[in-house]
């Protein structure tokens, strides 16, 4: 897992360690040496933590202007013991919606697993984004289908699967992805 590196081609565009708005501001982050893990694996140094255990973020890209954000992430998503949807919204959401962000891009190709809790938190954040949303690109198909057994599914849309853009995105200014896809969800 160490060589799952976050997507840093946007890197020309937006660095969170230089955001002075960015929870990750002032973030020094070696090239080689790895210190985080998921289940005894190490994961690649640029990776960001949430708090959690087991689910690890980069955030990508955020315009404050228009008030969106891209937010990639890795690892396992649990909600039944850990929690990670409270640890994400409490320890990253919530700072970046203090800043006017409202509408949340999840990018969750490096997402292995969901194990879903209750809904109590994703109630709470779809009631703080007031006009907001908060969108899943590229989730593997086993993952989104937990979220829909679980009722989840209306707190995250998932971008379809035969949208252009779930494949296409990292190829595109992160303005245009983000305009394809509140085209699609506004």
């Amino acid at each position: 897992m160490q060589t799952i590196e976050p997507y840093y081609h946007w890197r020309d565009y937006y660095r969170a360690e230089d955001d002075e708005r960015s929870p990750f501001f002032g973030m020094e982050y070696s090239e080689y040496e790895c210190s985080h893990t998921i289940y005894n694996h190490y994961i690649h140094p640029q990776w960001d933590s949430i708090e959690s255990e087991t689910l690890f973020v980069k955030l990508l890209y955020v315009n404050y202007d228009q008030g969106f954000a891209f937010i990639e992430l890795i690892g396992e998503w649990n909600d039944l013991l850990y929690n990670d949807i409270m640890l994400l919204k409490q320890n990253l959401l919530e700072l970046m919606i203090k800043e006017g962000v409202n509408k949340f891009i999840l990018i969750g190709r490096n997402v292995l697993n969901f194990h879903a809790g209750d809904d109590d938190y994703y109630v709470e954040l779809l009631e703080d984004l007031e006009d907001g949303f908060l969108i899943g690109l590229q989730f593997p198909d086993h993952v989104k289908q937990e979220f829909r057994d679980h009722g989840l599914s209306s707190y995250l849309l998932f971008v379809s699967e035969n949208e252009a853009i779930n494949e296409g995105w990292s190829s595109i200014r992160p303005e245009l992805v983000y305009l394809r896809i509140a085209g699609m969800y506004i």
